[in-house]
């Protein structure tokens, strides 16, 4: 088993990473404190969906905690908050991931328990019939059943009811012309509807698989103990691993793409998109991390300081930018929310601060208030054991090395107002960019 050492910044002591010959990862955090955490990470999500079976990572996140042949359904959950634990789940483009979080108990019996219960369910979940529930025609009104398949397809309509969530997908779907991540993480009520328990356990043994695996555990604990604990409870069993994928990495739009959709609704909504660099170009991502903070983070940014308080005449309701990092190549949008009535102003409005980040400068002044909250942020991720083991799954999984947070804060400190510039340049032209936009109907 090969071992590799991290110097994770605002930790005590290294971080420990092994890669065990069957592929599986484990990585072993030490955080002091009564609190451990434990998570897989899954390389699969969205990312390995089709048309076919788009969403099935979420509902499987779902049926992971129906029981396995060891522990029946919900005995997983009862067992640990008993000991006062917090359980949950989460599934994005480029993963999936299951945490516990919970006191480790005296000699460490509490997390013990915690690592046999989570290794039980990753490896061995039964996916049963009757907690999924049967395949139903969506137009059947008659169909009143409760059980999980249906809680996902409410899930999914409450989703498709909110504006933001219409105009992203818009958006999102747009900036791609190929690549998986143009598709909504959660699937749509006409494929959850149909999707077999076949289909859903194929996709498990499919990618649940030793080398899509990574087991983080944080806290303070006997490190040689618990590898051994991690390894024992982690018998894959000789499960082959998953097919290698490339994806074919989408071009950005060369003129811009404008979409306008209508709902009921009494405000209108925006939202530009534009591709990015690729989670693990360490550089420009955090290029565009400050970026972001500079152009459309909180209320001392760019954004809203010139189109919301400094404006003579209303016209935004909310204005702000996000930058989104995935694998494949990362996301930057700016949102709106402003009166249906000023539409082309604000469209306008916004192109214009756009223009503006290169020809009135980004002042140092700017860039070091940036970097200032960028480190803020990068240490309240060492603050907490589930904080540092979610950072170090995405470090793992979204950009497949856990050794460039070496670099981070090195990196982050030599960026300069040139460097934010040219990536302002490279991927924030406005002919590179989607903009969505939603208005109310007439």
């Amino acid at each position: 088993m090969k071992k590799t050492l991290v110097k994770y910044p605002y930790l005590t002591q290294d971080v420990e990473v092994y890669e065990r010959e069957n592929g599986h990862t484990i990585v072993l955090a030490h955080k002091e404190g009564l609190l451990a955490n434990v998570s897989t990470w899954v390389k699969t999500g969205s990312i390995n969906e089709d048309d076919r079976i788009n969403g099935i990572s979420h509902f499987l996140e779902h049926l992971m905690f129906k029981g396995t042949h060891k522990h029946k359904a919900g005995e997983f959950d009862k067992t640990l908050e008993a000991k006062g634990a917090i359980v949950n789940a989460a599934t994005w483009k480029d993963y999936t991931f299951y945490y516990v979080t919970l006191p480790k108990g005296e000699n460490c019996a509490d997390l013990n328990l915690a690592i046999e219960l989570h290794a039980d369910m990753m490896l061995d979940p039964v996916l049963p019939e009757e907690e999924i529930g049967a395949p139903f025609d969506l137009n059947d009104s008659t169909v009143t059943d409760k059980r999980e398949r249906h809680v996902v397809i409410e899930e999914i309509r409450m989703r498709k009811d909110q504006s933001w969530t219409k105009v992203y997908n818009t958006c999102n779907f747009n900036m791609y012309t190929q690549h998986p991540y143009k598709r909504d993480v959660i699937g749509t009520p006409e494929i959850i509807s149909q999707v077999t328990r076949d289909d859903i356990m194929n996709y498990y043994k499919t990618f649940y698989t030793p080398d899509n695996m990574t087991t983080i555990v944080v806290g303070d604990f006997n490190h040689e103990e618990i590898l051994a604990k991690i390894e024992k409870e982690f018998d894959f069993k000789n499960r082959p691993n998953a097919p290698h994928r490339e994806h074919q990495i989408d071009l950005p739009t060369q003129e811009t793409k404008y979409i306008e959709e209508t709902s009921h609704i009494n405000t209108s909504y925006a939202m530009f998109g534009w591709l990015g660099p690729k989670a693990n170009n360490l550089k420009d991502t955090i290029c565009l991390d400050l970026i972001s903070i500079i152009f459309g983070d909180g209320t001392s940014s760019r954004l809203y300081q010139n189109l919301i308080e400094k404006l003579p005449e209303s016209v935004f309701n909310m204005v702000s930018s996000e930058h989104y990092q995935f694998k494949d190549g990362n996301n930057f949008f700016i949102q709106a929310n402003f009166k249906s009535e000023k539409k082309e102003e604000a469209l306008k409005l916004i192109k214009e601060e756009l223009e503006k980040l290169l020809t009135n400068k980004i002042t140092e002044e700017e860039l070091q208030k940036a970097k200032k909250k960028t480190k803020s942020k990068f240490a309240y991720t060492a603050e907490t054991v589930s904080e540092i083991g979610e950072n170090i799954g995405y470090y793992m999984t979204v950009c497949n090395d856990l050794k460039i947070i070496e670099h981070y804060l090195n990196d982050l400190e030599n960026i300069t107002v040139e460097d934010l510039e040219n990536a302002i340049r490279k991927y924030l032209n406005i002919n590179n960019a989607v903009i969505s936009v939603l208005v109310p109907e007439v």
